[in-house]
C-alpha cells in the first residue's frame, strides 16, 4: 500500500479539524490523521436542504450533503471516537455558490461551483471554525499533494499519485494561509487503496458508491433545477435568436441560459449538417452556431486570477493549461496584460469549446499548479479547414 507523503502529516498532537463528507475518502482522512498521533474534531456541512422528492429517492441520488450523509459520518466518528459535528452553512452556499451558478447561466456563462465551494465554503468557512475551535490544522479527504514550489518556495499542489481523481483543477483557487494550514492524507493514494484501507479498519463507508460532481443537484439535471428556481423567484429567461457566424437566423430559442460552447444537441434548428454552439452574446440574448471546426479556439482570455506557486506572472511562460475538469492539459504561452488586468493563453494546438465562466487552471509541467482564473472568452480558431468535426 502506498504510503501518504510525510509533509502531510502534521506533528503528533495537533489539533486537526477533518470535513467529513460521508464518503469514504474524508472517512479515512480522519483515520489516518486519528493514527498520525492527532487531537481529531469531525465536521459534516450542511450546504442546502434536498426536496421531499429528492429524499423520497433515498439511496438512488449521489450527493455529498444529504442527512444520510451526515449520518454516514457520524458513524465513522462513533466507530472510532472522535468528536463530530453538523455546521449548518446553508446561508452562505446559497449566497456564494448558487446564486453566482444561477447568474452565471443567466449571463451565457458556463459555471463551475465546485471551485468556489472548495475556496469559499469548505476550505474558508472551515479555516474560520478551525481557528475559533483552536485547530491547527484542516484536513480532506480530496485528491492532491501540498508541495513546496522549488522556484519560489511558496506552497502549491502537485498533482494526485492517481491521476483519475485527481482534484488539483478544482482546488487551484486557495491562498497561501489557506494551504498553510491544510493537510490531504490521500494525495499518494490511488481509490482502490482507499477502500482497501477503509474496509481494513471497518468504516461503514469503505463501499459507499462515488458522489456527483454537483452536489445541489441531485437529478444531475441543472436545467430542470434552474428552471425550478428561476420559477421561485419569479425570474424570466428572455427568449433569443439562433443565428449562424454570417447572422443568417436559424431559429429561435427559450434562453441563453440552457445553452453552453460547444453544444450540439437540442439545438432548436434543422440543418444539413451538424452544428455546434459556438458563442453567447448575452447582450443581444443570440446563440451563434456553427460546423464542427468552428469550436476549435486558439486562445484563451480569463481574469479573476488566483496565484498558487507562483507570487504572480513577470513574463511570457510556457504552461499547461486545463480549461475544465476532465479535459486534457494541453500546452501554451501564458502572459499577463497589465492594462488590461488579464492573462491570455495561446494555444500550442486548437482547443475544442473553450467556455466562458469555466475554471482555467495553469500547470507548471504536468505537475504543480501555478495558478488560475475564471475564462472571459476563448478566442475562434481562424481558418482551420483540416481541424475535423467532434463525432
Amino acid at each position: 500500500m502506498t504510503t501518504p507523503p510525510e509533509n502531510f502529516a502534521p506533528p503528533a498532537g495537533s489539533r486537526v479539524l477533518v470535513a467529513m463528507s460521508g464518503g469514504v475518502d474524508s472517512s479515512l482522512a480522519a483515520i489516518l490523521m486519528q493514527e498520525a498521533g492527532c487531537d481529531i474534531v469531525g465536521v459534516n456541512m450542511r450546504t442546502h436542504r434536498l426536496s421531499p422528492e429528492e429524499m423520497a429517492l433515498g439511496a438512488k441520488i449521489k450527493t455529498c450533503c444529504s442527512p444520510t450523509d451526515a449520518r454516514d459520518a457520524r458513524a465513522c466518528a462513533e466507530r472510532t471516537d472522535f468528536p463530530f459535528y453538523v455546521l449548518d452553512v446553508e446561508p452562505s452556499f446559497e449566497k456564494n455558490i448558487i446564486d453566482p451558478f444561477m447568474r452565471a447561466y443567466l449571463s451565457g456563462r458556463t459555471p463551475n461551483p465546485c471551485v468556489l465551494c472548495n475556496s469559499h465554503v469548505k476550505l474558508g468557512l472551515l479555516m474560520e471554525k478551525a481557528s475559533l475551535w483552536g485547530c491547527d490544522f484542516v484536513a480532506t479527504g480530496h485528491y492532491a499533494r501540498k508541495v513546496r514550489h522549488p522556484e519560489t518556495g511558496r506552497w502549491t499542489l502537485a498533482r494526485a499519485v492517481d491521476r483519475n481523481k485527481d482534484q488539483t483543477y478544482y482546488l487551484y483557487g486557495l491562498e497561501q494561509w489557506q494551504l498553510d494550514r491544510l493537510v490531504l492524507p490521500l494525495g499518494g493514494m490511488t481509490k482502490p487503496e482507499v477502500r482497501e484501507r477503509a474496509r481494513g479498519s471497518a468504516l461503514p463507508t469503505a463501499d459507499k458508491p462515488e458522489s456527483q460532481e454537483i452536489c445541489f443537484i441531485p437529478s444531475n439535471d441543472y436545467r430542470a433545477f434552474l428552471r425550478q428556481r428561476f420559477t421561485d423567484r419569479g425570474i424570466e429567461v428572455p427568449r433569443g435568436k439562433v443565428v449562424s457566424t454570417s447572422g443568417e437566423v436559424l431559429g429561435e430559442h427559450d434562453g441563453i441560459a440552457w445553452f453552453t460552447i460547444g453544444q450540439r444537441r437540442g439545438l432548436p434548428v434543422n440543418a444539413r449538417e451538424p452544428l455546434y454552439v459556438i458563442a453567447i452574446d448575452a447582450e443581444t440574448n443570440n446563440v451563434v452556431v456553427g460546423p464542427g471546426n468552428a469550436v476549435f479556439f486558439d486562445g484563451l482570455t480569463a481574469d479573476g486570477l488566483t496565484w498558487m506557486g507562483l507570487a504572480g506572472l513577470d513574463e511570457p511562460r510556457r504552461v499547461r493549461v486545463q480549461i475544465r475538469h476532465r479535459h486534457e492539459p494541453a500546452w501554451g504561452t501564458l502572459s499577463h496584460d497589465t492594462k488590461e488586468g488579464v492573462v491570455r493563453v495561446v494555444f500550442d494546438e486548437a482547443q475544442r469549446a473553450v467556455a466562458p465562466g469555466q475554471a482555467v487552471v495553469f500547470y507548471d509541467g504536468d505537475d504543480r499548479v501555478l495558478g488560475g482564473g475564471w475564462i472571459i472568452a476563448g478566442w475562434l480558431a481562424s481558418q482551420r479547414e483540416n481541424v475535423s468535426a467532434p463525432s
